[in-house]
């Protein structure tokens, strides 16, 4: 991938963020997903076995589809295919979207609509949220962006790196998969074994690169960078996901506030393990310096990969 390329995919995310109306190639995986999980539960008994071949068939089709378009367009002008790069590249980040969705969450809660937040924070997050409070509320919103910082931006933009938008595009048929099938539930434990596997092997290196990134963006941003560190080091291994303790204890150290605790997920309530201290309870003005680390962070990382592949 060309630096100019690289450089135009993370502008046009960080301008414009992910427009509904447009043409996305992740909700087609999406419904791809869903079709083939139909079809297998059907045609294969085995749980685990039609599981596998969901994922071996979602990022064959992805892969296949995204190199053939590529083709394509690069068999008319190397502008065409150039274009159809930036398309399928940008369409793999979520910085913008991840702010704009968040922040959509505080405005609420700052306008006291409790309702609308909870509504406002379903769409962002797998718990249930009808019976959260405000300091509920607000946690589970710092907790996502901490997360997905590394689901939605960091992994993306390192395959994007190493391997151009089929690689980007194949990174994000895999996070989908996880997303969709990756549940520890009777309906999902045993199909979607194969697709959670896949994401914690994906994201391994990424999100200890997100918790590190944060550490690194907090002292500048005037935040608690070493407490990022230690509470990294000492609390991101409490996680049930081997990846998802490391951006947010950096994220909950670098802020002073505490992640985890009790959570509902279908019906079902879990006592998470606790990320960080608790030297302050989670307020608007800790989101907003989350979402100053969340672009520093992305921003850092961009123009690192940016010189990597300058010297390429």
């Amino acid at each position: 991938m060309s630096t100019g390329l690289f450089a135009a995919i993370l502008l046009l995310d960080l301008l414009l963020g992910d427009p509904h109306s447009w043409p996305h190639p992740i909700v087609w995986i999406g419904r791809l997903i869903t079709r083939l999980e139909n079809w297998l539960r059907d045609a294969v008994t085995a749980k685990r076995l039609a599981g596998t071949l969901l994922v071996f068939l979602t990022l064959l089709i992805t892969a296949a589809s995204a190199g053939l378009l590529l083709t394509f367009a690069a068999a008319f002008t190397d502008l065409l295919a150039w274009l159809v790069s930036l398309w399928l590249g940008w369409s793999c980040l979520a910085l913008r979207s991840l702010h704009m969705e968040s922040a959509t969450v505080i405005k609420d809660l700052e306008a006291g609509d409790l309702t609308a937040a909870r509504q406002s924070l379903s769409m962002i997050v797998g718990r249930e949220t009808a019976n959260l409070n405000e300091e509920q509320i607000l946690k589970a919103t710092l907790e996502t962006v901490a997360e997905n910082a590394s689901d939605g931006v960091i992994a993306p933009l390192f395959y994007l790196l190493i391997g151009g938008p089929v690689l980007g595009l194949v990174y994000k048929a895999a996070s989908t998969l996880d997303s969709m099938v990756g549940y520890k539930n009777e309906k999902y434990r045993e199909f979607g074994w194969a697709g959670a596997r896949l994401d914690d092997l994906l994201n391994y290196i990424p999100a200890r690169l997100t918790g590190g990134l944060f550490v690194l963006s907090a002292f500048p941003l005037q935040l608690n960078g070493y407490g990022a560190w230690q509470t990294m080091l000492r609390d991101a291994g409490k996680h049930a996901s081997p990846n998802a303790g490391w951006p947010e204890a950096a994220a909950a150290g670098a802020l002073g506030v505490q992640f985890g605790g009790a959570a509902t997920y279908f019906g079902q309530q879990v006592e998470k393990p606790t990320f960080g201290d608790a030297d302050q309870r989670p307020s608007s003005k800790h989101y907003r310096q989350l979402i100053r680390l969340l672009y520093a962070s992305s921003i850092g990382f961009g123009l690192f990969c940016l010189s990597v592949l300058g010297v390429l």
